[in-house]
């Protein structure tokens, strides 16, 4: 490869780094074609990207981005998963195909903007969805105003309570000490 191919290259990548909205760095050593060749159908259906990548011109282009906490990560032969419509599909997809092939190493990603570590992004992949997510706070608010009525009237409905024992409560005074000093027969 020319030094014009490799800044074509380095370009492109930023590009893709650049609009990416999760990047997704894997260890493939081990897999088989085969296995790759699945994978990277299963990732192209969900939209996703996955390329293999040489380390040093992905270091020079994704220094300044987004994906720059990546660089850490990318030792040995590496892939890296692009996706621009979801953050959440490329580590859901790999980490489970990941299970049953225990060659692939997700390692990190970027997604949302902040690095993740394997660890990090089996929980996030454990949430519900967006859209899931979108209309349980939806639901939440909607129902703010409601409750803040309910208090709002449970307060004067309260003191309406209050002021209705008092005399009931001053009657059965009133008896109490009519008795006591009513005289013994």
């Amino acid at each position: 490869m020319n030094r014009q191919e490799k800044e074509a290259l380095v370009a492109e990548l930023r590009e893709k780094l650049e609009r990416s909205k999760a990047t997704v760095v894997t260890d493939y050593r081990g897999l088989k074609v085969t296995q790759i060749t699945d994978l990277r159908q299963k990732l192209k259906d969900a939209g996703v990207e996955y390329r293999v990548v040489k380390n040093t011109l992905t270091r020079l282009a994704a220094q300044s981005t987004v994906a720059a906490p990546l660089l850490d990560h990318l030792t040995g032969p590496c892939a890296l998963a692009f996706s621009y419509d979801d953050d959440v599909t490329p580590a859901r997809l790999l980490l489970d195909y990941a299970k049953t092939n225990d060659k692939l190493e997700v390692r990190a990603g970027v997604i949302a903007g902040r690095l993740m570590l394997q660890e990090d992004m089996k929980k996030v992949i454990n949430l519900p969805p967006k859209a899931e997510l979108q209309s349980q706070l939806l639901g939440a608010m909607g129902s703010l105003p409601s409750r803040l009525l309910g208090v709002m009237n449970g307060v004067p409905q309260d003191f309406v309570n209050v002021l209705a024992a008092v005399p009931r409560n001053l009657l059965g005074l009133l008896k109490a000490i009519g008795q006591e000093k009513a005289p013994a027969s």
